[in-house]
């Protein structure tokens, strides 16, 4: 289980909280996105009604400054604080933390903490930026650190509590594009390290903050990118996402990018697709409240057996299905097998519960096995892009309405690229 003395935590702040008779002591979780343009929504127009949002949550979610006072973004102290004078709701784009805040404040209420926890949560990062840009020491980074601080401050001048279970990630577009990361895999998880140490500073907690990690999958916006080349270096920070995931129990699922709209198909995710992925990120955040695992739709074994490579898949809500309504198929429901002369040896696609068999011309040892390696060159999302066709069935029991439209909140495969030894 992931960090599983959060849950004992909770629980013990959340009776202590609730027992008092003044009603006035809270615990302030904050629970903030960092990254690059996604994480600040870029070209995402805002779909949430601030003033509907505040309602809908019970006045349980708060800026960095403890208010309600959202949608006033920008890349300095100064000019964040003009924009909020002036009433600047110029480039107020919808961001994935209010999906998340939705889903966060709803278990609050169900478990009857409503009156004893605010969740608080903003964004932080700058856009069109690599890691290694953006990490300790950079102005943004010093600049999310202090907005923590000050949240911190406010809350302690309250007579509150201040605790920072975890903050999610959205960033790695730039390093597919200009490859600055050399090692992104090393870099995300110094990135961790480093936010992990920094705000115990700030909060003197003792739990780790936990990375809840997206998957970016423009691959297509790569210079040169070939989804057949086997030594393609475009796949480093998407599988590094996903490895990080997998094996490293400060890092939680909430879902890859290709399932959604992109702004012209580009780079940006769209407002309602921020929105959804909120909400994938909120289930997440329940999951490490009540100290359960959140893996997402990841590969775990690869096996070869004759002609066959089989991918056997974490499933969090059996079973898995290959959906071609949801994401176009792009051939094979997103899966290739490519081989050491750059050839594509897949022939046929199986799924049976939770192993995915690929069929190839030949044995597929010493070959590249991916999924959602593919797409228009310069297309993202779920028409064009890079994507595959494989979900799980979390959607039959679990849907959310955007603008009067149900959407269901299945956990979809994690892009991956595996040599098969």
């Amino acid at each position: 289980m992931k960090n599983s003395n959060w849950f004992i935590l909770l629980l013990i702040v959340f009776a202590f909280v609730g027992c008092t008779s003044s009603g006035k002591k809270k615990t302030v979780i904050a629970i903030p996105v960092y990254g690059q343009s996604l994480a600040l929504g870029e070209e995402a127009i805002r779909i949430t009604d601030f003033d509907s949002l505040t309602k809908k949550t019970h006045h349980l979610v708060v800026t960095q400054n403890l208010d309600e006072e959202f949608g006033y973004l920008s890349d300095t102290p100064f000019k964040q604080w003009l924009k909020k004078v002036t009433h600047d709701r110029h480039r107020a784009f919808e961001l994935s933390i209010y999906g998340m805040a939705e889903v966060v404040t709803d278990y609050f209420q169900k478990k009857g903490y409503g009156d004893s926890v605010i969740l608080c949560t903003f964004p932080g990062g700058r856009g069109s930026t690599s890691i290694v840009d953006m990490d300790k020491g950079d102005p943004a980074y010093k600049k999310f650190l202090d907005e923590l601080k000050g949240a911190y401050d406010k809350a302690k001048s309250n007579g509150w509590d201040f605790v920072v279970p975890a903050i999610c990630w959205m960033q790695g577009e730039d390093d597919i594009t200009w490859k600055k990361s050399t090692n992104y895999k090393k870099d995300l998880k110094t990135f961790q390290t480093d936010i992990d140490k920094d705000i115990k500073a700030i909060t003197g907690q003792k739990h780790d903050v936990v990375c809840i990690c997206y998957q970016t999958n423009c691959l297509t916006l790569a210079k040169g990118f070939n989804a057949n080349s086997f030594d393609s270096k475009d796949t480093q920070v998407p599988e590094a996402q996903l490895e990080l995931i997998e094996n490293d129990s400060l890092f939680m699922a909430s879902g890859p990018t290709y399932p959604y709209s992109f702004a012209r198909e580009r780079v940006h995710i769209d407002g309602i697709s921020q929105k959804r992925l909120g909400y994938l990120a909120g289930l997440s955040v329940v999951r490490l409240f009540e100290s359960k695992t959140s893996n997402g739709v990841t590969p775990t074994k690869f096996s070869v057996a004759g002609d066959t490579a089989i991918v056997k898949l974490n499933v969090p809500s059996p079973p898995l299905v290959f959906d071609t309504v949801a994401v176009v198929n792009p051939g094979n429901y997103g899966f290739s097998v490519i081989d050491s002369s750059n050839t594509n040896i897949l022939q046929k696609v199986i799924l049976k519960n939770d192993e995915v068999k690929l069929v190839c011309k030949k044995s597929p040892h010493g070959c590249k096995v991916r999924y959602a390696v593919n797409g228009m060159i310069n297309k993202s999302g779920y028409k064009h892009g890079p994507r595959g066709n494989l979900r799980d069935s979390q959607g039959d029991t679990l849907k959310v309405t955007i603008l009067k439209k149900v959407y269901p909140l299945n956990n979809w495969c994690y892009q991956f690229d595996v040599l098969v030894k």
